[in-house]
C-alpha cells in the first residue's frame, strides 16, 4: 500500500469517526429524542448487530428496545418499526412524511432508481406510473378480462404436474410457480409464453432477478458509509449491474420484435394483439417526453421482477408448510372437494371467496414468510414525532413485517403454522390491517396485490386439489429444512423438491 493511499484511508476514518461522534452526541441530546436502541460503537455504529439474518436479529433487539428502535449503521441513522402500533403511525397517519424511498447503493444499478415506480420519490412521474398501473394493468376490469388466460396457464401447470407424476419426475416447486406466473404476465404483456417448464434456459430471467434481489439484500459498506459509494468496495453495484443488464436485454429483445413487426405491418399491430405492450408503445409514441421507450423497459422490469419473484417465493413457502404439516394439506384439499365439481381440475376465480381455509393458508404463509421481510426501505422527508420520539429527516425507515408476524402480543403460538387462526378473525392483507401487511400500506402499497391474490389462490389450489406430495429420498415431512435465505425477498434456503402423487 502506498503512503498516499494509507494517508487517504486514515483521513477517511478520522472524518467518519468525527461524524460518528457528532451523531452520538446528537442521539443523546435532549433536543432530538430519537427512539431507543443499542449504543453505537465508534465509526461502525451498530453494523455488527445485523448478523447473518437481519430480520431475525432486529426482531430480537426490538424485544429490548421496543417497536420503534434506532440503529446507527455506519453514518446512516436507521429507524426500525417492529409493531402494529408504530407501523400504523408510519404507514398511515404520517404516510406522506415517509413516502420517499431510501435507495440502497446496489439499487442504482442501470440507473433503474431514476425511472422505477418502486424507487422514485412521490412526484409527477411516480403518479403517472401508479395511475397507469392502477387503470390499465391491475384494475378489476382488466383482471376480470384476463381470467381465461390465467385458467389456460393453470391448466398447463396441472398438465405438467401430471406428466411428472407419470414419469416419476420430482418437481422444483419454485421453478414451476415462476414459469406459470411468468407466462401469465408475458402473455398479458407480450401475447406469448417466455418460459417453458422443461427448459433451464427459459429460467434465465428468474435467475437474474433472484440474484439481483439477493444482492440488494446484502449488507453494503457503501450504504453505511456514503463516502465509499464511488469505490463500490464490495463490488455489489457492479454485480447488480450485470443482473439488471441481463434482464433488460431479455425484455428489450421482446420490445424490439414488436417495434419491428409494427414497422413492417401495413396496419397497426394492436389490431391483432391489443396487449399491454401495444398500449405502452402507443403511449410512448404519443408523448415520448413523458413516457419514452426507456421508461417502457423499466416499467416492464418492475412488473416482471416484482410479480414473479414475490409470488414464486410465497407459493413455494405455502407448499412447503403444507407438506411440512400434512394435516393442514388434508383440510385444504377437503375444502376444495366440497366447493368444486368432481371432474374440475382447477378452481374458478369466482370460487376463491368460497374457500376460507385456502385463504387462511395463504394469509398464514404471508404472516410467517412475508415475501419482503422489511418492505422496501423508506426515507423520512422531515423530522416527525412518533410516540414521543423524533424520527429525524433523511433517516432510513425499515418496517420489519417479519417481526410483526411473530409478535407475541398479537399472535398466539406465533412460530407455528396455524391457518385456523384466520378463520374467526376479519384480517386481510390489503393494507388496512397492520397485523398483516406483506404488500405494505398507504400510497406505497404494492400495485400488483390484486393479481398476486388471484394467482396464489389459483396455483396453490391446482397443486393440492388432485395431487398429494412426497419428499425426495423418502424424507419425512418433519425433517424438512425450513430455513430462510435473507435478501430483499425472503426465499426458502433449500428449494422444495417433491414428487406428485395423483389422487
Amino acid at each position: 500500500m502506498s503512503s498516499s493511499t494509507f494517508f487517504l484511508l486514515v483521513s477517511t476514518f478520522i472524518f467518519l469517526y468525527l461524524l460518528t461522534t457528532k451523531l452520538i452526541r446528537r442521539m443523546s441530546g435532549s433536543d432530538v429524542r430519537l427512539p431507543p436502541g443499542p449504543y453505537p460503537l465508534p465509526i461502525i455504529g451498530n453494523i455488527f448487530e445485523l448478523g447473518k439474518n437481519p430480520h431475525v436479529s432486529l426482531t430480537s433487539l426490538s424485544k429490548t428496545y421496543g417497536g420503534l428502535m434506532t440503529l446507527k449503521l455506519g453514518s446512516t441513522v436507521t429507524v426500525v418499526v417492529s409493531s402494529t402500533e408504530f407501523a400504523k403511525e408510519i404507514l398511515l397517519k404520517h404516510d406522506l412524511s415517509f413516502s420517499s424511498r431510501w435507495v440502497p447503493d446496489a439499487g442504482r444499478a442501470g440507473n433503474h432508481h431514476l425511472i422505477s415506480m418502486f424507487w422514485l420519490p412521490v412526484g409527477d412521474q411516480w403518479r403517472r406510473l401508479r395511475k397507469l398501473s392502477k387503470e390499465h394493468l391491475f384494475s378489476v376490469q382488466q383482471l376480470d378480462a384476463g381470467q381465461l388466460l390465467r385458467r389456460e396457464k393453470i391448466h398447463e401447470l396441472v398438465d405438467y404436474v401430471h406428466e411428472c407424476f407419470t414419469n416419476r419426475k420430482p418437481i422444483n416447486i419454485g421453478r414451476v410457480a415462476f414459469t406459470t406466473t411468468f407466462n401469465v404476465l408475458s402473455n398479458f404483456i407480450f401475447s406469448t409464453d417466455m418460459a417453458r417448464y422443461d427448459s433451464l434456459e427459459s429460467q434465465e430471467f428468474k435467475d437474474a432477478v433472484s440474484s439481483l434481489v439477493d444482492v440488494l439484500g446484502k449488507p453494503n459498506l457503501a450504504d453505511f458509509f456514503p463516502l465509499l459509494k464511488p469505490f463500490d468496495p464490495q463490488g455489489l453495484l457492479r454485480e447488480a449491474n450485470v443482473y439488471i443488464e441481463k434482464s433488460m436485454a431479455i425484455l428489450d429483445g421482446m420490445v424490439e420484435q414488436r417495434v419491428q413487426a409494427t414497422a413492417k405491418s401495413s396496419s397497426h399491430v394492436a389490431s391483432s394483439t391489443n396487449d399491454v405492450l401495444d398500449l405502452l408503445l402507443d403511449l410512448s409514441r404519443k408523448n415520448e417526453s413523458d413516457f419514452s421507450r426507456k421508461d417502457v423497459l423499466h416499467l416492464l422490469f418492475d412488473l416482471f421482477s416484482a410479480a414473479t419473484d414475490t409470488t414464486t417465493s410465497t407459493l413455494e413457502w405455502a407448499m412447503a408448510e403444507l407438506v411440512h404439516n400434512p394435516e393442514k394439506m388434508v383440510k385444504a384439499r377437503s375444502e376444495l372437494e366440497e366447493v368444486t365439481r368432481k371432474d374440475d381440475m382447477i378452481i374458478k376465480e369466482s370460487d376463491i371467496s368460497k374457500l376460507p381455509y385456502l385463504g387462511a393458508v395463504i394469509k398464514e404463509t404471508f404472516r410467517l414468510h412475508p415475501p419482503v421481510p422489511f418492505l422496501l426501505p423508506r426515507k423520512a422527508l422531515c423530522d416527525v414525532e412518533i410516540g414521543g420520539f423524533v424520527v429525524p429527516k433523511d433517516a432510513q425507515i425499515l418496517c420489519n413485517v417479519w417481526a410483526i408476524g411473530r409478535d407475541l402480543t398479537v399472535w398466539s403460538n406465533p412460530h407455528e403454522f396455524m391457518p385456523e387462526r384466520f378463520l374467526d378473525v376479519d384480517i386481510e392483507y390489503i393494507g388496512r390491517d397492520f397485523e398483516l401487511i406483506p404488500f405494505g400500506s398507504g400510497r406505497r402499497i404494492c400495485p400488483g396485490l390484486p393479481l398476486a391474490h388471484r394467482m396464489l389462490h389459483l396455483m396453490l389450489a391446482s397443486l393440492i386439489h388432485k395431487f398429494d406430495w412426497e419428499l425426495e429420498g423418502e424424507m419425512r415431512p418433519e425433517d424438512m429444512d425450513m430455513s430462510e435465505r435473507f435478501g430483499i425477498a425472503l426465499h426458502k434456503n433449500v428449494p422444495l423438491m417433491a414428487n406428485p402423487i395423483e389422487i
